[in-house]
């Protein structure tokens, strides 16, 4: 037996409600996606400019699952660009940003990349380096973590 201490983890369904406090998103229905990297996050008219010298993003975001409404807008500084290959194997450049991600109880920084996900199911994926060490999926099971009530997070 190893000296490797093990943390006790949380398990979480195949989807669940997170938070991103910092894009001021109370509430997005993400898709738990072990077979990716990096976790991503629908948005569309991404528009880089300056602030204080660092480049920034501001984009918009439609945070309910089938609805185009309400179109809720966002800035985050750019943390990298990364070529990311989607799961029907198309090559798509993305923006980066780092930011706070709350889902349940757990509140922690990670990356997300940013595109247009409208003809998706889901506005948002989570991949292996946010579940990493802190989650474990049981695929039987759908917001296990709990979640608010949708009607509520964007008036």
């Amino acid at each position: 037996m190893s000296d490797r201490k093990y943390r006790a983890k949380t398990i979480i369904g195949w989807r669940e409600w997170c938070a991103l406090p910092d894009l001021k998103l109370p509430g997005v229905v993400a898709k738990i996606d072990t077979g990716a990297k990096t976790s991503c996050l629908h948005a569309f008219r991404i528009r880089n400019f300056v602030r204080d010298g660092e480049e920034w993003l501001r984009f918009y975001v439609h945070p309910i699952q089938r609805h185009r409404h309400p179109e809720i807008l966002c800035e985050a500084r750019l943390a990298d660009e990364r070529t990311v290959t989607s799961s029907n194997g198309k090559a798509e450049n993305r923006p980066v940003i780092s930011t706070r991600f709350k889902m349940g109880k757990h509140t922690f920084a990670t990356e997300l990349t940013l595109t247009n996900r409208d003809e998706m199911g889901f506005r948002m994926l989570i991949g292996r380096r946010a579940l990493a060490r802190r989650f474990i999926v049981d695929s039987t099971l759908s917001h296990a973590l709990g979640g608010p009530k949708e009607d509520n997070l964007y008036p």
